[in-house]
């Protein structure tokens, strides 16, 4: 799967770890949110061109503008018609799952934004036929195969005809806006692109066209009115074919990377590093709105292989890194043309012997011969190469087809398979990092036509569907929410754009910082610190004690024990064994330091990863790390490193940082209530070993101050079930909420009364699962709980998206912050939320750089039955509670931190999620012993877990 970054997913979250929330692409969880129906405009709206919704956005690194200055008219279905529709909505038995929209918001400054949403219009088609379509024999039609059998079947005399009005994934399904004949059978020889026609021993495929389904369109219009008839109604398979349409010019003309991106070969490039570029495409999916079907497009960059020649690139590997990477050869395609014609191959695995040493047994040249002097014989080739580079093989384990690499061309348009570095990644967020009006602009003035979506575009279905894309963005209406008061034990800053400062405050409440120790990782690195005897190392502690106890921090008199590593070896797993080892020699296992602060001079995720194991799970200790590079700055920036650092020490402790004021939380303190944080994590890229189980966290408030959230954390088996393989299976969410409650009746010396649960990384196709799969286990908890009577609180569960591709733009610069983004409180819960159900938009945090995201919260489960106001500005204000920073974050805290647990979580099963072996690939294996190795490696992350975290941490931050 592609590394992926969407073009404002760059933007900051305004999250303080610096990790931000863009993790990788259509990557592990990134699924496109176009599965409900819909119907056309009502009074022209989004097809006329009055408020300039076509541009006008600033030049590259010019002061930040709003795009499409001017008039900007909100349309009468994200007002009238939306009140219209919720009014009636109180005359039905409203279900406690998916349950309907209680009601528009009403809190908060009201204006005017544009969103990346275009008005689609279907007049009169009344069916769209649905269409299966087999292909044989099957085991010859692989995925690449078949994309050219398709543009083979579209040259057929007996399917041509039918190619202007049908519409096809290039794989199984098509669809028609005319019925086909049937039965429809076609026979086709397959030749590559680049050769005249079929070999003489071409192969032969049967295509078969059969109908499957006719879809009635009209199902759209009363879904989109509101009618209560179609609430219930499944209308994916006509969004699904719809988006077929409006993607057919795409997917012809461009490469798909994951469900709904296109990047094409004129798409801007920039490039990442040796082999690697960032392309810039676009996203686009069918959307339906109150009494509107719209289309949402959005601007996304992900990373592609450079193309050329592939013995050149290894030649730059090995002049800048000095190897030659194994992630080169992970399925990469590459083309050769020695026999004639384009042969297009995929690289199984690179050899460790040069052309001129790697020999086979060739009959027709005599016997052995060597990879060069076939080529030399065969095909008159001398290689340039012949004893420098390693050969590679394209063929499998059982039938080796070795190849020397200059006659190797690297295919244009290959998504990248692999992790990006963090120089990538940084390059990545750089490139991405647009201003919004840039991206806007990008939208209208490229998308658009990029994906053939202006009217009568030539070469595309969209006429024969009888299919209208408006060219003017959306219009909503939005507000700005208020931001709470924040309060410290002493002090009360000023919260402006949604962040304030630490001057002159002490913490509500202050941990204890008795006992502390200090490790000093000798690594070579900028910053290090001559040893433990170093002056300016004195000086460096004494000022961070400094901080900490200006803070409210309880520090000791006495300076904190230093235990120095001794320079650690280049195997990075020798180091972790060397840090171990001065760690457990040094250490009083029955007076345990309160935490140790760790100071290193290297970002080595694998140093960072060995020590967060060993103290989480072995020791039983907090850490706190500082990278010495960053923390060893000019004094003003060294005090604020500092004052950060001490934000965590201090809620690692059990301390409390900060709080809101009573009228921000009464919406939870009114009754006693848990908040809940749910999360997932898989196994993500090419560097895990197959068979590495994924870790579920769940996180929860101890009392009405909601400030201190201990962590559950379970493995699970990846594949447990491929269809809701974001879900937590039975009964592992079920133990993760009993330990939850347990902890907090004996802080609270009581149960809670409400349980709000905040489940973050589900996509909008598993809800569903979440309400089948996760919500019994909840309330199996409840039952299963100790308690003097039936214990059942009220029980809300709400999802939270960062995986969409909505964006809002100002439409006035006075309606802007100074980088041009949406005001942080920004909500929006009309004209781009879903027709029936309780579903808002928003953005607590002010965007630092890029374009900023909201988060999509959906109510999927409701007994508390909280109006539109309560949620919304409850869960605004809920974003300034996150202990690791003075700013309203992205994500409401609850699950932030249940996202950060899976993080450290990681950490344990760092060797297994990063150093993936050949062994476990399955690679020539079959199935029993592709399911063995997981089994195998699944034991050995079992084994690695042991009893999870330390038990003197468990009721604590630890992960924070």
């Amino acid at each position: 799967m592609a590394t992926g970054y969407t073009a404002s997913d760059a933007g900051s979250d305004g999250g303080p770890s610096g990790r931000g929330r863009a993790r990788g692409g259509s990557g592990s969880r990134g699924q496109s949110r176009g599965s409900s129906p819909a119907g056309g405009p009502r009074g022209g709206g989004g097809f006329d061109n009055r408020g300039g919704g076509r541009g006008g956005g600033p030049p590259r690194g010019g002061p930040p503008q709003a795009f499409a200055p001017g008039i900007a008219r909100i349309d009468s279905r994200a007002t009238r018609d939306s009140d219209s529709l919720v009014a009636a909505f109180k005359r039905l038995n409203v279900s406690n799952e998916m349950p309907l929209r209680p009601g528009y918001g009403t809190l908060g400054r009201p204006l005017t934004l544009r969103a990346n949403f275009f008005a689609v219009r279907i007049p009169k088609l009344p069916v769209i036929y649905d269409y299966d379509v087999s292909i044989e024999p099957a085991t010859q039609a692989r995925a690449e195969r078949k994309r050219r059998l398709f543009e083979l079947l579209e040259q057929h005399p007996l399917y041509a005809p039918f190619v202007g009005h049908v519409a096809h994934d290039q794989s199984r399904r098509l669809v028609s806006s005319k019925q086909l004949p049937q039965p429809f059978s076609v026979t086709i020889q397959h030749y590559e692109e680049g050769e005249d026609g079929p070999r003489a021993n071409a192969l032969t495929f049967t295509v078969t066209i059969t109908l499957t389904n006719e879809l009635d369109v009209a199902q759209m219009d009363r879904y989109v009115a509101g009618d209560p008839a179609a609430i219930n109604a499944n209308l994916d398979p006509i969004i699904s074919a719809l988006n077929l349409v409006l993607q057919q010019h795409a997917s012809r003309t461009g490469v798909r990377v994951s469900k709904n991106k296109y990047f094409f070969p004129s798409s801007e490039r920039f490039p990442l590093s040796i082999g690697t570029e960032a392309w810039k495409g676009f996203f686009v999916s069918i959307r339906p709105t109150v009494k509107q079907l719209t289309v949402n497009v959005n601007v996304c960059m992900t990373a592609f292989y450079t193309a050329g020649n592939l013995a050149e690139r290894m030649l730059e590997f090995r002049r800048s890194t000095g190897a030659i990477p194994s992630s080169l050869a992970d399925r990469l395609k590459i083309v050769t043309t020695h026999l004639g014609h384009r042969r297009k191959r995929s690289i199984f695995r690179i050899m460790d012997k040069t052309p001129r040493a790697a020999r086979f047994n060739c009959e027709e040249l005599g016997g052995m011969v060597s990879v060069e002097d076939y080529f030399k014989r065969k095909y008159r080739i001398n290689l340039r190469y012949g004893n420098d580079l390693p050969v590679v093989d394209v063929g499998n384990a059982q039938r080796p087809n070795l190849l020397p690499p200059e006659i190797c061309e690297i295919v244009e348009g290959q998504p990248y398979r692999g992790k990006l570095d963090g120089n990538e990644t940084a390059q990545m967020i750089r490139v991405a990092a647009n201003p919004p009006a840039i991206n806007a602009n990008a939208i209208v003035n490229e998308g658009l036509p990029s994906l053939a979506l202006f009217p009568d575009t030539p070469g595309t279905p969209l006429g024969a569907f009888g299919i209208q894309v408006g060219q003017e963005m959306a219009v909503v209406p939005s507000r700005v929410l208020p931001p709470p008061g924040v309060t410290y034990k002493s002090g009360r800053p000023n919260v402006r754009d949604g962040s304030w400062n630490l001057i002159d405050v002490k913490f509500q409440s202050g941990g204890n910082m008795t006992n502390w120790a200090v490790l000093l990782v000798q690594d070579a690195g900028r910053g290090q610190f001559r040893g433990p005897d170093d002056p300016d190392l004195v000086g460096f502690l004494q000022q961070f004690s400094q901080v900490c106890a200006k803070s409210g921090l309880t520090v000791p008199n006495a300076p904190p024990t230093i235990i120095a590593t001794p320079r650690l070896p280049r195997s990075r797993t020798e180091a972790v064994e060397a840090i171990k080892g001065a760690l457990t020699a040094n250490l009083d296992q029955r007076r345990k330091p309160s935490f140790i602060l760790v100071l290193l001079s290297n970002d080595d995720s694998t140093i960072y990863a060995g020590i967060k194991r060993l103290c989480d799970v072995t020791l039983g200790i907090h850490t706190v790390h500082m990278l010495l590079s960053k923390a060893r700055s000019e004094p003003r920036k060294q005090v604020q490193y500092f004052a950060n650092v001490a934000l965590k020490v201090n809620a690692k402790l059990g301390g409390m940082n900060h709080l809101l004021d009573n009228q921000a939380t009464r919406w939870l303190t009114e009754k006693s209530t848990m908040l809940v944080g749910i999360d997932v994590t898989h196994p993500s890229g090419q560097n895990n070993q197959s068979g590495t189980p994924s870790i579920a966290a769940v996180v929860a408030s101890v009392d009405d101050s909601f400030v201190q959230f201990p962590a559950s954390m379970m493995l699970q088996k990846s594949d447990w079930n491929k269809e809701a393989k974001e879900i937590i299976p039975s009964p592992n969410l079920t133990t993760m909420m009993v330990e939850r409650l347990k902890v907090y009746t004996r802080r609270s010396n009581g149960l809670p009364d409400r349980v709000f649960v905040y489940r973050d990384g589900v996509s909008e196709g598993q809800y569903e699962h979440v309400l089948q799969y996760e919500l019994p286990q909840i309330l199996e908890a409840f039952k299963k709980v100790p308690s003097k009577t039936t214990y059942r609180p009220k029980l809300t569960i709400a999802i939270c998206g960062k995986r969409h591709h909505v964006r809002l733009y100002p439409t006035q610069e006075s309606d802007m912050t100074r980088n041009g983004n949406t005001f942080p409180g920004t909500v929006v819960d009309r004209g781009i939320t879903y027709v029936y159900h309780n579903d808002f938009y928003l953005q607590a945090h002010a965007g630092l750089q890029g374009t900023v995201k909201s988060t999509h919260y959906v109510v999927v489960y409701d007994e508390n039955r909280y109006s539109a106001d309560v949620l919304q500005q409850g869960t605004h204000t809920a974003s300034y509670l996150y202990a690791r920073a003075t700013k309203a974050v992205s994500l409401v805290p609850a699950a932030y931190y249940a996202d950060i647990a899976c993080e450290r979580a990681r950490c344990y099963l760092y060797d297994l999620l990063n150093r993936g072996d050949s062994s476990s690939r399955g690679g020539g294996k079959n199935t029993a012993e592709r399911e063995a190795d997981k089994e195998r490696v699944y034991q050995k992350a079992v084994q690695m877990w042991g009893e999870g975290v330390h038990k003197d941490l468990k009721e604590s931050m630890f992960y924070i």
